[in-house]
C-alpha cells in the first residue's frame, strides 16, 4: 500500500491495490471538499488552494466516476458523435479564466465521454489497462517535471533509465553495457527510425557530413508487407523515399517469406540501389505474426545487412521463459524496438531502442552542444544521454516501467503475459467450437486473434464475391452497435495484400488481467448484435 506524505490528513490516503484493480482512494469526503479553485479568487488565474488539496480532490473525482471500475455494469465508450459531443461539453477556451465548478464539471465531462481502456471489455487496441504501478511512476515523473537528458537535472531517472536498459538488453539476449546501448524513445515508430538511421551509419558513415546527395546509389531497405507503416515514414524522413522500401510477401500466417526477401535483394541490385537495411516484425499489428527471425539473421550476416527487429508487440513475450521460444533468434539482430505500453500495461508512452555496439548511439547521433552538454562538470558526463538521443528535451520515461519491474518482480511480468496468453489460446478454443464464427488462419504467434462472425441468416449459402462484401459490411455493423451500446470495444480491419476485407481483431492484453469470462463475454455480445443481420 502507498499512502501520501505527512502533509495530509491521516484519513486521506492512496491506496493502490496489487489485484490489477487498480488505484482507488479512501476517506476523501468532507476534508477535500471545501477547495477546488483552480483559477480562481485571483485575476491572474493562479490557483489559491495547495497542489495537494487539488490532488485529493482529483483523487475523489476518480473515485466518484469510477474511473478504475472493471464491474460489467458500466459501458466502456459513452459514444457521440463529434458534432453532438462539441454540444454536450464547452470545449471553447476564453480569455477569462473558468471558475473551479466549471474546471470541475470539464473533468467529470472528460471522465464520462472518454474511452475506459481499463474496462475488461476493451480489446481494440495492443494496448488497454494500465499496470498500477507504472500508473503511480508516471504520476510521479510529471509531479517532479524534468527532462531525461542530463544526471544534473535528473539523477535518479538517469540510474534507473540505465538499468532499465541493462535488464532489457539481458532480455533479448544483446551484449551488456557498455558494448550495447538503448534509450527511450517517444513511440514505437520513432524506435524504428533509430535504426534505420544506425544502419545508414554503419554502411555509409560519410552521411552524417555530406548528405545522401553524395551517394553514387540511392539506399533501399526491405520489410514485410504486413509490417508497420513506421518503416515507410522513417524512408521518407530519412530522404530514402518510399519507393525504395521493398515490400516483402508474407505466408499464410503473416510471416515474411525468406526466398521472396532474396529475390527483392536481387532486383534492388538490379534497379541500381543499395541495400542496407532489413525490418524484421515480432508481433504484426494486425494477426501478430512472428518473422523467422534466424533464416532472416543469416542472409543478414551474409550480405552485410543491417537487421532490425520491430518486437514493439511481441518483445513482451520474451519475460516469459514458456512463450520465449518464439522469438528464437531475435539476439542475432542488430537491433530492436520493444513497447511495454503494448500488452504489457505500462502507461503510455514507453518504448525502448536497443542497439548493439560501443558508443553508436553517441556517435551517430551527437551535435556536440557544448553549450547544454558540457565536457568540463563536476561529474561523470557519460552519465548524460541528450547527445546520444534525436530528441533534446525528453520525457522520463523509465520510471514507469522500472516501478512496475520492482514491484513486481521478472516473475510477477511473466505471469501477467503468461495468463494473457492463457486467455487469447482460450478464446482462439472458443471461436473454433462456437458456431458462426470463423478464423482469419487457424494459428497465432501472439494475443492477437483475428476471426469474422457469420450471422445465422448467412449461414449456409453460397459464398461468392457479393456474399464476401455483405460480410465485411456485417464486421462494421456489428462493431457500430456495440460501439454504440458502449458494451464492448473491439477493432476491425481488412488486408488487402492478401486480398482479406474486414475482419475482427480481438487483442488480449495482460492489463486489466482477462479472464476466461471475459473471453466469454466477447462471443455473446457479438452473437446478441449480429443476431438480426
Amino acid at each position: 500500500m502507498f499512502s501520501t506524505t505527512d502533509s495530509l490528513t491521516k484519513t486521506d490516503s492512496l491506496v493502490v491495490s496489487r489485484n490489477g484493480r487498480g488505484p482507488t482512494s479512501e476517506s476523501m469526503d468532507g476534508s477535500v471538499s471545501v477547495l477546488f479553485a483552480m483559477a480562481a479568487s485571483s485575476t491572474n488565474g493562479i490557483p489559491t488552494s495547495s497542489v495537494v488539496e487539488l490532488l485529493e480532490k482529483f483523487l475523489k473525482i476518480l473515485k466518484e466516476e469510477r474511473v478504475f471500475d472493471q464491474s460489467n455494469d458500466q459501458p466502456v465508450v459513452r459514444f457521440c458523435y463529434p458534432s453532438s459531443l462539441m454540444k454536450q461539453i464547452s470545449i471553447s477556451l476564453e480569455d477569462e479564466p473558468a471558475n473551479h465548478e466549471e474546471i470541475e464539471t470539464a473533468i467529470r465531462q472528460t471522465i464520462h465521454y472518454s474511452v475506459k481502456t481499463s474496462s475488461p471489455h476493451f480489446h481494440n487496441q495492443l494496448y488497454a489497462g494500465i499496470d498500477e504501478f507504472g500508473l503511480i511512476g508516471s504520476w510521479l515523473t510529471d509531479v517532479l517535471n524534468t527532462s531525461q537528458y542530463t544526471y544534473e537535472v535528473a539523477p535518479v531517472f538517469t540510474l534507473m533509465e540505465r538499468e532499465v536498459m541493462q535488464k532489457s538488453l539481458e532480455l533479448f539476449g544483446y551484449p551488456s553495457m557498455p558494448n550495447a546501448d538503448g534509450i527511450m524513445c517517444p513511440g514505437g515508430s520513432i524506435s524504428n527510425m533509430y535504426g534505420m538511421v544506425l544502419a545508414r551509419h554503419k554502411k555509409i558513415p560519410q552521411v552524417k557530413k555530406s548528405g545522401l546527395c553524395s551517394l553514387n546509389l540511392p539506399l533501399a531497405c526491405f520489410t514485410s508487407e504486413d509490417s508497420h507503416y513506421s518503416i515507410l515514414k522513417a524512408a521518407n524522413w530519412l530522404g530514402i523515399g518510399t519507393d525504395h522500401v521493398y515490400k516483402v510477401k508474407t505466408d499464410e500466417f503473416g510471416r515474411m517469406k525468406v526466398d521472396d526477401l532474396k529475390r527483392l535483394l536481387i532486383k534492388a541490385r538490379n534497379d541500381g540501389t543499395l541495400p542496407f537495411f532489413v525490418n524484421a516484425t515480432a508481433g504484426t499489428t494486425v494477426l501478430g505474426a512472428i518473422d523467422p527471425l534466424p533464416e532472416i539473421a543469416a542472409i543478414c550476416r551474409n550480405e552485410s545487412l543491417w537487421l532490425h527487429v520491430d518486437a514493439c508487440l511481441g518483445g513482451t513475450l520474451l519475460l516469459s521463459d514458456k512463450y520465449r521460444p518464439r522469438l528464437r533468434g531475435i539476439e542475432l539482430s542488430d537491433s530492436v524496438s520493444w513497447n511495454p505500453h503494448k500488452m504489457l500495461g505500462a502507461p503510455f508512452q514507453c518504448s525502448l531502442f536497443l542497439v548493439k555496439g560501443k558508443n553508436i548511439l553517441h556517435e551517430v547521433n551527437s551535435a556536440k552542444a557544448g553549450y547544454l552538454f558540457q565536457q568540463d562538470k563536476f561529474y561523470d558526463v557519460s552519465w548524460d544521454t541528450g547527445d546520444k538521443s534525436v530528441q533534446c528535451g525528453r520525457k522520463v520515461d523509465a520510471m514507469k516501467f522500472w516501478l512496475m519491474w520492482k514491484a513486481r518482480g521478472k516473475i510477477g511480468l511473466a505471469r501477467s503475459v503468461e495468463r494473457a496468453m492463457f486467455c487469447a489460446e482460450y478464446f482462439l478454443k472458443r471461436i473454433k467450437e462456437t458456431a458462426g464464427f470463423r478464423l482469419v488462419q487457424p494459428r497465432y504467434h501472439c494475443c492477437n486473434i483475428c476471426f469474422w462472425y457469420v450471422p445465422p441468416t448467412m449461414r449456409n449459402q453460397k459464398e461468392t464475391p457479393a456474399w464476401w462484401e455483405k460480410l465485411y459490411q456485417v464486421t462494421i455493423e456489428i462493431k457500430k452497435r456495440m460501439n454504440m451500446n458502449g458494451s464492448l470495444m473491439i477493432g476491425y480491419t481488412p488486408l488487402p495484400q492478401k486480398e482479406l476485407g474486414n475482419f475482427f481483431r480481438m487483442v488480449v492484453n495482460c492489463q486489466p488481467p482477462p479472464t476466461k469470462s471475459s473471453m466469454d463475454y466477447v462471443v455473446r455480445q457479438i452473437e446478441k448484435y449480429a443476431a438480426d443481420l
